[in-house]
C-alpha cells in the first residue's frame, strides 16, 4: 500500500502518482541504444561504438564519431525546434524540408562570387551586378523567404480553417516548385568565403544548441510559451480564457519557417552550393525528432530538451549502423519502426495518465 502524507488543508500526496518527466525516459533510451551498439561492435567488430581503441590518439572517447552524430543531425535539429512548437499548439508543419530548398536556393543565388580561378563566374544567377555581396544579404533573404512561408502556412491555417495538414502539404509542393522553377533546375555555387563560413566545422552544433537553449527559455518562461501549451492542451479554453488564438497560430508558424531558413542557411554553406532536392524527407526526420523526443502529437506536451535527445537518438542510429557497416535502407526501416513505436509509446502514456488521475 503507498503511503500518503497529509497537506495543508488535508491535501495528501501518494509518492506512487510521482512520475519522472518524459526527457528522462528518452535519456534512458538514449544510454540503452549507445550500450547496445557497443556491444555489437565488441561481438560483430571487435572494436567500441564509444571508446577510443586506438593507441595513437589521447582521450578515452572516439571524439570523432561523437562529433559526427552531433553533426549530422544538427541541421536537422534546427527545423525540429520549429516543429516543436507547431506540434505543441496541436498543429503539424509538412513543409519544412521543400522551405529549405527554396530558400537555401534563393539565398545561395545573392552569396555568389564574382571570379572563379581569376575568371568569371559565368554561372551566377543574378550576373556580375549582384556578386560578391555582403554576407549580411544573403542572410537577411534567407530568414525572409523561411518566414514569409511559415507566415503564409500560418494564416492559412489560422484565418481559413484549413486543417494544418493539407495547408502545410501545399506549401510543401509549392516550396519545392520554386526550388526548381528559380534557376531551371541548376544547382547554385561558388559561395563567397564569409557566406561559407556560417555553415563550416562545427557551426552547425553552436547555432543548433543556442537556438534550442533559447527557444527552451521562451517556451518555459515568457508568455509565448504559456499561450502555446495553452492552446495545445485546450484551444476553446485558451479562446475562453483570453488568448489570440488565431494570431498566436500566425506566429507559431512563421517561427518555423524562421528556423527552417536557418537551416537552409546553415545547410547551403555547409555544402557550398544549393539544389533544388536539399531538404527531402527533412520534414518527416524533423517530426519524428520531436515525436522520440516525447511531443504529443495531440499537442500541449512536450519540451524543447526532449526534442534535442530526440536528435541526438537518431544521430545515434545513424552512426551505429554506419559503424556496422549496414546498408543505408536498415536506417529507414528503423526510422518508421522507432516513429510508430514512439507514437504507441505516447498514446500508452496518455491513456495511463487519464487512468490515474
Amino acid at each position: 500500500m503507498a503511503e500518503a502524507t497529509h497537506g495543508i488543508g488535508g491535501l495528501t500526496f501518494d509518492a506512487s502518482k510521482r512520475n519522472l518527466p518524459p526527457e528522462a525516459g528518452v535519456a534512458i533510451a538514449l544510454v540503452l541504444i549507445v550500450v547496445v551498439f557497443e556491444v555489437l561492435g565488441r561481438i560483430l567488430m571487435n572494436d567500441s561504438f564509444l571508446f577510443n581503441t586506438r593507441e595513437n590518439i589521447d582521450g578515452i572517447f572516439n571524439v570523432a564519431r561523437l562529433q559526427i552524430i552531433i553533426l549530422q543531425v544538427s541541421i536537422i535539429g534546427i527545423i525540429a525546434l520549429g516543429v516543436t512548437q507547431v506540434i505543441l499548439t496541436g498543429g503539424i508543419d509538412l513543409s519544412s524540408g521543400s522551405i529549405v530548398a527554396a530558400t537555401a536556393m534563393i539565398a545561395m543565388s545573392f552569396a555568389q562570387v564574382g571570379e572563379i580561378n581569376g575568371m568569371e563566374n559565368t554561372r551566377a544567377v543574378f550576373g556580375g551586378g549582384w556578386v560578391d555581396l555582403p554576407v549580411i544579404l544573403p542572410v537577411v533573404v534567407a530568414l525572409a523567404c523561411g518566414m514569409a512561408a511559415g507566415l503564409i502556412n500560418g494564416l492559412l491555417i489560422a484565418y481559413t480553417g484549413i486543417p494544418p495538414f493539407i495547408a502545410t502539404l501545399g506549401m510543401m509542393v509549392s516550396a519545392r516548385g520554386v526550388a526548381k522553377w528559380w534557376t531551371a533546375g541548376q544547382p547554385v555555387s561558388f559561395p563567397t568565403e564569409s557566406y561559407a563560413a556560417i555553415g563550416s566545422g562545427m557551426m552547425p552544433v553552436f547555432v543548433f544548441v543556442v537556438l534550442a537553449i533559447l527557444f527552451h527559455l521562451i517556451l518555459r518562461y515568457t508568455v509565448y510559451g504559456k499561450h502555446t501549451y495553452a492552446i495545445g492542451s485546450n484551444e476553446a479554453a485558451a479562446r475562453m480564457s483570453g488568448i489570440k488564438v488565431a494570431r498566436h497560430k500566425v506566429l507559431v508558424y512563421t517561427i518555423a519557417g524562421l528556423l527552417a531558413g536557418v537551416a537552409a542557411l546553415v545547410l547551403s554553406s555547409k555544402n557550398l552550393t544549393a539544389q533544388a532536392g536539399m531538404g527531402m524527407m527533412y520534414e518527416l526526420d524533423a517530426i519524428a525528432m520531436a515525436v522520440i523526443g516525447g511531443i504529443s502529437l495531440q499537442g500541449g506536451r512536450g519540451s524543447i530538451p526532449g526534442t534535442v535527445l530526440g536528435a541526438m537518438i537518431f544521430g545515434v542510429i545513424i552512426s551505429g549502423f554506419t559503424f556496422l557497416r549496414l546498408d543505408a535502407y536498415y536506417q529507414e526501416m528503423v526510422k518508421g519502426a522507432i516513429i510508430v513505436g514512439a507514437v504507441v509509446l505516447d498514446q500508452w502514456r496518455q491513456r495511463r495518465a487519464a487512468a490515474k488521475a
